[in-house]
């Protein structure tokens, strides 16, 4: 049993290195992606299938069992009547929020073009977008002074054509949730075009609002902060 144990284990880089030992839990592929979508919360397997297009069942499952083992995700069942087993992130495993979103600002460049091959779901927007939102001077706080310190706490509902999701600033889990929000404090409606460039940092949020990309509805202080008012 200890052999069988042993020959599942990934390969190790093998160096006293954080960011070696770092990569020997996420560095293979698909790993940060399954965490991307554990960051809207709690999924089903089918629901991490259907939303993660490319990637086989097999590849799949191996990948959540080394997550499980790593202690970045669980696995646990839902009471009824739903009772229905669920992955989600451990906090080992919310603590790569930062990491993915540096990734994203880092790759934000390579999606000047849309590949015909490239699959799209609107909720793949968020991550990035966090922390343009949560940036923006507000009443909690000067710019940059970490989630909820900026703009302050509230949900902004996101719509494009491809479709809505909705990201949460300020303190709690999860950051993010695909799909409109049932009361959003702010909604934004954009192309996934604005939103890229958003996201690249080579557009504003203001600047967005006063050239007509981005409109801006909700009438608390969230919104007021979006509009620049």
């Amino acid at each position: 049993m200890s052999r069988i144990r042993h020959m599942s284990r990934r390969r190790s880089y093998d160096q006293y290195c954080a960011t070696a030992r770092a990569l020997d839990s996420v560095g293979d592929r698909w790993t940060l992606l399954i965490v991307r979508e554990l960051l809207a919360g709690p999924r089903r397997y089918t629901d991490l299938h259907a939303d993660l297009p490319g990637v086989s069942t097999d590849v799949l499952a191996s990948r959540l069992k080394d997550m499980e083992r790593d202690d970045l995700a669980l696995r646990r069942k839902l009471p009824p009547p739903a009772a229905a087993y669920v992955y989600e992130l451990t906090e080992r495993g919310r603590g790569l929020l930062p990491v993915l979103t540096a990734l994203a600002e880092w790759g934000a460049p390579a999606l000047e073009e849309r590949r015909p091959t490239d699959a799209v779901r609107a909720h793949w927007f968020a991550v990035p977008l966090l922390p343009v939102l949560d940036g923006l001077p507000g009443p909690a706080g000067p710019a940059g002074s970490g989630v909820g310190g900026g703009t302050g706490e509230g949900v902004v509902e996101v719509r494009l054509d491809e479709g809505a999701f909705h990201v949460r600033l300020g303190a709690g889990d999860p950051v993010y949730g695909d799909g409109p929000a049932e009361s959003p404090d702010a909604r934004l409606v954009l192309d996934a075009d604005t939103c890229r460039a958003l996201s690249g940092r080579a557009l504003t949020v203001g600047d967005g609002v006063r050239d007509g990309r981005i409109e801006v509805s909700g009438d608390g202080p969230l919104a007021k902060v979006l509009r620049g008012e």
